[in-house]
């Protein structure tokens, strides 16, 4: 170490706190690094594995004709179909084009992927969850949102929403000392946290958080899984309480899907008057829960419900699954 850069005590000799806060800033900055080294990683297997279900019900529907449904062995890593290879090779191969282009419709599909198994995974038990979890995450929302900037200096859900990622190839690339041209090329990736769409003039893009699609369609399942189970149920007639005619014809998952729409409209019109990143979540969550708990009450079936909505007393009811 060169003498002239190393700090001295009182009895003229060499410090050790500046190598010592230099080895604490450079293994701070390994540790951040490799977290977002994992994160990315985890991340693209998560979207393949997620695009890999999506693609699953096409693949089925394309090789029933030429091949029959038996699964072909790979040892310990189990048996699968043709349909289940097919669906995988087909997005690890779009992940991969991902990884190269960085495309923005490439990551809308990670996206959308990741979308339909979180809903198709995840069921909401009752009305009662449903409304404490919507709730909790409508403050969660605004908080990082609206009052992050305050206390952190910048707007942290925007900032970690818009922050590229690390590509895996140019990390590799500096890993392994491959060159400087091998993986220079690639860009910085954003991950498939979010739908983001361009603007008519392709000058910036709009951002929607896939939370912000994932829970109000969690409570979009739960809902149709009512509305069947009520369809399907035996022996239920309206009682004196429950309103008649056409109230009776709507559906609980119409009502909200209406309100999830015209929520999302306002979301997007707000941020466009503010020219400012808004919480989704804000317009989404009265929009879709009111008019639902509205319609319940009214309907007779807000107790049940809030509580057990799916306890018969028939073992036999089916309804459906989402």
């Amino acid at each position: 170490m060169d003498c002239e850069n190393q700090d001295k005590d009182k009895d003229g000799n060499p410090s050790t706190t500046g190598s010592f806060n230099n080895n604490n800033t450079n293994n701070s900055k390994y540790y951040i690094q490799g977290k977002s080294y994992i994160i990315s990683i985890s991340v693209l297997f998560l979207a393949t594995i997620a695009f890999a279900f999506l693609l699953l019900p096409m693949c089925q529907y394309l090789t029933r004709p030429c091949s029959p449904q038996n699964k072909i062995s790979f040892g310990c890593c189990g048996r699968f179909t043709l349909a289940e290879l097919l669906s995988f090779s087909l997005s690890v191969m779009l992940v991969l084009i991902w990884v190269l282009t960085g495309h923005w419709l490439l990551m809308d599909a990670l996206a959308m992927g990741l979308c339909v198994a979180m809903i198709a995974f995840v069921r909401l038990p009752s009305l009662k969850v449903s409304c404490l979890l919507l709730s909790g995450l409508l403050i969660y929302d605004v908080f990082w949102v609206f009052f992050s900037a305050y206390i952190f200096n910048s707007n942290v859900m925007v900032k970690v929403a818009t922050q590229p990622a690390e590509n895996p190839i140019d990390v590799l690339s500096r890993k392994l000392h491959l060159g400087p041209g091998m993986g220079r090329d690639v860009p910085r990736l954003s991950l498939p946290g979010k739908l983001v769409f361009p603007s008519s003039t392709g000058s910036h893009f709009s951002m929607l958080g896939i939370g912000d699609i994932v829970m109000p369609g969690l409570l979009l399942c739960f809902v149709l899984r009512y509305d069947n189970y009520k369809k399907q149920a035996t022996g239920e007639v309206p009682g004196p309480g429950n309103m008649s005619g056409r109230m009776q014809r709507v559906s609980y998952f119409h009502c909200t899907l209406i309100g999830y729409f015209v929520g999302l409209l306002t979301a997007t019109v707000a941020s466009r008057i503010h020219r400012a990143a808004q919480p989704a979540l804000l317009y989404l969550v009265p929009f879709t829960l009111l008019p639902l708990l509205t319609m319940a009450y009214l309907k007779g079936d807000l107790r049940r419900m809030w509580s057990e909505p799916f306890h018969t007393k028939s073992s036999s009811s089916r309804f459906l699954e989402v």
